[in-house]
């Protein structure tokens, strides 16, 4: 039993794998690593795909039709009518969903048949991807995809280190760190030794954290702890590292890249919800009328028709013996024949119409030239057919960051340095800036051997500077090459440089391409190539980078002087210089505001000038913080601020994280749309930030920007209870209250740094005091107020109504006019950490934190994980009822892409995996302004169009069976010859519907991305719903009645000009028939707003092709109604009642359609008689997208953001990441010297913790003392001036005590936990 209840006991609780053991895995029936996606096989296809299809209610209600119409006894129409459409119906979306199949079948084999090397009985196999099973040990090389989710057994690199890029699941391309055990490090590469590892790991179930992993490893009677750090997950790629061997803990569908990409949903568009909706109507609607009609025929037949059995016999199944009872039976089977006869109201024709025109709308999308991205030869692509028109309702856009909205490139874009900013060109003739651009040309930097050709900088004045060995640009540069945690390697003879973050990779690379190369490092030495001359500095310490510090520092000897070196964020770097730098200081900050402005990425840059007795001093305090088992990292910290202080500003570093090309345009054009755009990253805060000002998410008009950071529920309902507070103040003192179209000005008076950022730490630190509402804001409001009353579509259904456009005046008071100014940019922004979403998608604050996002005008979340980005797009989905769409370039937006009702996929630099998971693909985001605002649009425009039309005219040629009902006692009997109505929908009414559905439009393409405001009918869903279906629905009764009416009235005892008697049932049908196809050219004609070739072929040719089929139809193939329309056509009468009944279908539609032009113009009309008046004056701004003035605006906001992490330094400083052994470094390691180990001694003679505290402290002031007074004779210092002898900075404290002057320190101390001493 034991046996038995052991698989069980560890699928439910833990997994148990056993490397190299087949056998044993086995028993627990773990998945492999076969990747499959796709629906069908051969064989279950036909099955599959008719039962999936018959599960669509309209193909469901056709097959019941079909059944109904092959009984004779109620029919009177040809089973074939119903038959051909519902197979060509079925045949043409079985074609589609077997090639979207294929294609998925296509990409599961390419990933499955993927190589790995696999070790199989002690040699290393080659096997594909889907071979690979939990258990086995396979080996990775350097650039190669990762195949499942592995436990890092060994590496090439020492210390069993190696590096991974993970783009695929978060979007990071910055290089992470894994390291196995030491245990396993032995392995090697040995295959013997591997194949011999039979190690047990029981570990969690699979699940979709993916930073999160708990296992144990029990090997030779020992247990060791696993955690994330040592699993190498699937999707990621192996970097910088030569080798690694793995064994497989997770495959397959267990993978946590697989557990986060989500279940494939079926999707459909509002349109077809709506469709469904209407078909039950209607269903119920015939089945209403039907029963109608048949106790009418029961009643005629009882009282009437029982009469009159010589000439209407009744059929053989009819009981004749009691007449009650027959009538009965005559009213039951006419009920099923007025089911038949009736069934064109939503004809078979209605689906295949529908599916025609969204599959060539998609090639109108595939074949769009504007949306040709010629870099890499891609075209937008529709990879499905059955969501066009969804792209015209939009509501919310759901956005990745990285690789989305950015190139994933960092370029240095601007410095200052001690006060003077560089980068920008200036025209010596003028005095003005020059745009930079391509064709501008850069700095020639070929002087320099280790220059990069892809570098470019624009401003010769800095390069002139560094030439002319001008000190504060060297200073500066000196920095940038020394304070860093870069590795560099030489590849085939070329310098590379290997960064954690691209921040500090561009960094570097400034400083190196202006002649400041970073050469090698080892744990305690840098070494640089200054203007050709190599310079190597001991590294005594880092003090790392972090979320809290926001900064790093290095401290570097050089000969007998010390210096320390930081960069962080300005506001922190600001608080830690010494006095005296006012006027540098206030000129940084000017330029600072200008690089923020301009959506740059900033860093300040400072040094520190240390005495060697005030360094040795401070190391012994670190060194006793580092060893202390009580709050070591708040002791640390203390000790880290102490030394990170009375520094001397440097300048200012700017980054560019470049964005697309188009991307700020796009999304202000996308929000003046109406569009809510929200940002879902897994960068860190500060980044995502920046990004949201450089893409114009955020602006420096907003109001507030509120930031989500709680770590507890509490904390989180205590800042989204504050934030609530804010909104309603502001809208207190804001005209118009909660009206989602006013807009406001914020006044120059308030102040700005309360307006730019609300700093939620603030609010938790007074936990027991209320919260209290901020002062109202000192603003002045202008709005513009959208008028629901007068919009009220009264301009029909063709476009969004606006009264107050091009240029319109609102009459103020006084009976003066004042300009409307609307400002799009105004309100809040959201900004949410991952651990507090948490806590916000939780049930009890999911009110609450909607509550507020859906009255802000950008949302950014960040640090989220893919499973994240797919809940919280679930959540608008549910809450707000919306239409989303999501957009992304990697894998780790897979399931965002799937949740949302469009998914669009990126074709960027992080694989095919969201392409191949989306709905729509394009290689920009800006493409994505054209697809909505231009395809989009259309596709929703022209189907709500179409769907009018059709339903105006089916009902108009239906409803005329049951006005002639009223006179043929309720038999069924047709109006129109059978074969009329078999060919109505396919032949006469088709083509001229499709041409509309697929080329109608009511602007041109550039006027749809001129005016956004077009898109807003689409938000609303305003061109087609329930008010346009009855609107339609009326309109078609009514043309039906005139359509009957007018015609039987004239032919009516009729009798022609020879003498021959008209007033017969085949000249009746054949005359309401032509006139009913003449009126719906007429209609259509006046439907169509944009005319082609197709159009004027299809519409003036289908009514050509009426006349011919019926002449072909009835004297070719000899049908009933034979001569007919012929006779009518001689005859005045015929020519003189379509005239008239066409005139009195018509003319109303027309009155209408000039009312409205001239009473209530749409937007859309407003915009035609501008162009037919070729008026090309600009439009007032209250229309029309103001171009971006960012790029010239000074922002007051910090643009700090470094996407670092912590821990790097700590590998650097312990050699576990070094390629050299310690024995080759420069500098000694670990207790190398009699001077450490006496500086190490010096803690244990140590008077007390008191005194020295006080000894520290005393000399710590001094320290500062001097440092101020030599910055106040000088502004920087260079360690390229110390001299050798020390006499710049030692002896001035007199804090030396004998022999420790010349100490060499060894590697930092906080490190002890990591060092081998």
């Amino acid at each position: 039993m034991g046996t038995k209840t052991q698989p069980q006991l560890a699928k439910e609780n833990e997994r148990r794998i056993r490397a190299n053991d087949k056998e044993f895995n086995a028993q627990f029936k773990y998945h492999n690593n076969y990747i499959k996606t796709s629906k069908y096989s051969l064989f279950t296809f036909l099955p599959f795909n008719l039962l999936e299809q018959f599960q669509r209610l309209a193909n469901f209600y056709f097959l019941c039709l079909l059944v109904l119409q092959l009984i004779p006894a109620i029919s009177s129409l040809t089973p074939v009518t119903t038959a051909i459409p519902l197979i060509g119906v079925l045949t043409l979306t079985a074609v589609k969903d077997a090639y979207d199949d294929i294609q998925r079948h296509l990409s599961d084999s390419q990933v499955n048949n993927r190589k790995s090397k696999t070790l199989r009985n002690g040699k290393l196999v080659e096997a594909k991807w889907s071979e690979v099973q939990v258990g086995d040990v396979i080996r990775l090389d350097n650039n190669q995809f990762v195949a499942a989710d592995t436990l890092l057994l060994s590496t090439s690199e020492p210390n069993g280190l190696c590096f991974i890029e993970t783009a695929e699941l978060d979007g990071e391309t910055n290089l992470k760190a894994k390291q196995c055990l030491t245990e396993t490090i032995e392995l090697g590469d040995r295959h013997d030794s591997l194949w011999n590892f039979n190690g047990e790991i029981i570990c969690e179930r699979p699940n979709n954290l993916l930073n999160k992993f708990d296992g144990t490893l029990i090997w030779r009677g020992q247990r060791f702890a696993l955690d994330n750090e040592k699993i190498l997950l699937r999707g990621c790629v192996l970097r910088n590292t030569q080798w690694c061997y793995g064994v497989v803990v997770f495959a397959g569908v267990d993978t946590k890249l697989m557990q986060n990409s989500g279940k494939t949903q079926f999707k459909s568009t509002g349109v077809d919800r709506l469709l469904n909706f209407i078909i039950i109507g209607i269903v119920l609607f015939l089945v209403s009328i039907c029963a109608l009609f048949a106790i009418g025929c029961a009643v005629w037949e009882g009282f009437i028709g029982q009469h009159f059995q010589l000439y209407l016999p009744w059929e053989n199944i009819i009981p004749k013996e009691y007449i009650p009872t027959g009538a009965t039976v005559i009213g039951l089977l006419v009920f099923f024949s007025y089911a038949i006869v009736l069934n064109t109201v939503v004809p078979i024709s209605l689906y295949v119409s529908v599916e025609v025109i969204r599959f060539v709308q998609s090639f109108l999308i595939n074949w769009d030239e504007e949306m040709y991205y010629a870099t890499t030869n891609t075209y937008a692509k529709a990879r499905t057919t059955t969501l066009n028109e969804e792209l015209g309702q939009i509501q919310y856009i759901f956005s990745d960051k990285t690789g989305t909205l950015t190139q994933n490139i960092m370029t240095f874009n601007k410095c200052s340095i001690n006060g003077r900013s560089y980068g920008d060109v200036i025209d010596l003739r003028t005095g003005e800036l020059i745009e930079i651009t391509e064709a501008l040309q850069s700095v020639d930097f070929s002087a320099n051997p280790h220059h990069e050709r892809e570098f470019r900088w624009y401003d010769r004045t800095l390069l002139d500077a560094v030439r002319s060995d001008e000190e504060h640009s060297h200073v500066f540069f000196r920095l940038l090459a020394l304070c860093h945690t870069v590795m560099a390697e030489t590849v085939d003879g070329k310098l590379e440089y290997q960064a954690q973050s691209p921040d500090e990779a561009a960094l570097v690379s400034a400083a190196r391409n202006f002649g400041f190369v970073f050469r090698t490092r080892t744990p305690n030495s840098i070494t640089i190539e200054v203007m050709g001359q190599m310079e190597e500095y001991e590294l005594l310490n880092i003090l790392d980078f972090n979320n809290v510090r926001k900064r790093m520092s290095v401290i570097l000897r050089r000969g007998d002087s010390v210096v320390l070196y930081c960069k962080g964020a300005d506001n922190v770097i600001y608080d830690r210089l010494h006095g005296g730098q006012e006027d540098l200081k206030a000129r940084t900050q000017d330029h600072l505001n200008k690089f923020a402005g301009e959506g740059l990425r900033t860093l300040a840059l400072a040094e520190r000038r240390l005495t060697e007795q005030y360094y040795n001093d401070w190391r012994s305090r670190q060194q006793e913080a580092a060893l202390s088992m009580d709050s070591r990292e708040q002791k640390l910290n203390e000790i880290y601020e102490e030394i990170e202080s009375d520094m001397q500003l440097v300048g200012v570093t700017a980054i560019e994280d470049k964005l697309q090309d188009g991307v700020p345009k796009s999304i202000a054009n996308l929000q003046n749309a109406g569009i809510k755009i929200w940002v879902l990253t897994g960068d860190k805060q500060e980044t995502a930030i920046n990004i949201g000002y450089s893409c114009q998410l955020l602006t420096d008009e907003l109001a507030d920007v509120f930031i989500v950071d709680g770590n507890s529920v509490e904390e989180v309902e205590k800042q989204l209870r504050q934030f609530k507070e804010s909104i309603k103040i502001y809208n207190r003192f804001r005209p118009g209250g909660m009206d989602p179209f006013d807009r406001m000005n914020s006044d120059s008076n308030m102040d700005p740094m309360s307006v730019t950022m609300t700093q939620t730490s603030a609010f938790m630190q007074e936990t027991n005091l209320p919260p209290t509402p901020p002062p109202p804001p000192a603003i002045s409001v202008v709005t513009f107020r959208w008028d629901d009353k007068i919009k009220d579509n009264k301009g029909g259904p063709d476009s969004a109504e606006c009264n107050d456009l091009f240029g319109d005046e609102k009459r103020s008071e006084d009976g003066g006019t004042a300009s409307i100014v609307i400002d799009e940019n105004t309100g809040f922004a959201l900004v949410v950490n991952g651990h507090s979403l948490v806590h916000c998608l939780s049930p009890e604050l999911e009110n609450k934190f909607l509550d507020i996002a859906s009255q802000c005008k950008a949302v950014i979340c960040c640090r989220v994980t893919p499973l994240q980005k797919a809940l919280v797009v679930e959540l608008i989905k549910r809450a707000k009822n919306a239409v989303t769409l999501a957009i992304g370039d990697g894998a780790n937006d897979v399931s965002m892409i799937k949740a949302a009702h469009i998914g669009v996929g990126i074709s960027g630099q992080e694989g095919l995996q969201a392409v191949l998971s989306s709905d729509y693909s394009i290689a920009q985001f800006r493409y994505l302004e054209r697809l909505l605002l231009v395809h989009g649009r259309w596709s929703y425009y022209r189907m709500c169009k179409f769907l009018r039309y059709f339903f105006y005219k089916n009902f108009a040629f239906t409803l005329c069976h049951c006005w002639y009902s009223l006179f043929c006692g309720f038999s069924a009997q047709t109006v129109f010859d059978p074969m009329f109505i078999s060919v109505y929908n396919l032949f006469y009414t088709s083509l001229p519907v499709l041409a509309l559905g697929v080329f109608e439009q009511d602007v041109s393409d550039k006027n749809s991305l001129e005016f956004p405001r077009l898109y807003t009918p689409g938000l609303k869903s305003e061109l087609f719903n329930i008010r346009e279906f009855i609107y339609s629905v009326l309109h078609g009764a009514f043309t039906s009645l005139v359509l009957f009416l007018i015609p039987y009235g004239v032919y009516k005892d009729g009798v022609s000009a020879n003498g021959f008697i008209v007033s017969d049932h085949m000249t009746l049908g054949a005359v309401v028939a032509t006139i009913l196809i003449v009126d719906n050219t007429a209609q259509i004609s006046l439907y169509t707003s944009y005319w082609t070739v197709v159009n004027h072929v299809t519409i003036w040719g289908s009514l050509i092709w009426y006349f011919v089929l019926d002449y072909f139809y009835n004297y070719v193939i000899g049908g009933p109604y034979v001569g007919s329309l012929t006779q009518a056509m001689k005859d005045l009468t015929f020519w003189v009642t379509m005239l008239i009944t066409v005139m009195a279908l018509v003319a109303p539609v027309l009155a209408y359609k000039f009312y409205l032009l001239d009473v209530y113009p749409s937007l859309s009309d407003k915009i035609r008689q501008k162009s037919l008046k070729k008026i090309h004056s600009r439009a007032s701004s209250d229309v029309r997208r103001t171009a971006s003035s960012r790029r010239g605006r000074r922002s007051v906001r910090s643009g700090y953001a470094f996407a670092h992490q912590e821990g790097f330094g700590r590998l650097i400083t312990s050699g576990k990441i070094m390629h050299k052994l310690p024995q080759d470094f420069a500098f000694p390691l670990g207790l190398g010297t009699k001077k450490t180990q006496a500086l190490h001694n010096n803690l244990n003679s140590a008077d007390g913790p008191a005194s020295k505290t006080n000894n520290v402290s005393g000399q710590h002031m001094a320290n500062n003392n001097t440092n101020l007074r030599q910055n106040q004779n000088q502004n920087h210092s260079s360690m390229a001036d110390i001299t050798a002898d020390g006499r710049m900075m030692g002896g001035e404290n007199g804090r030396g005590s004998g022999g420790t002057d010349d100490m060499s320190p060894r590697a930092p101390c906080q490190d002890l936990d990591t060092i081998n001493l």
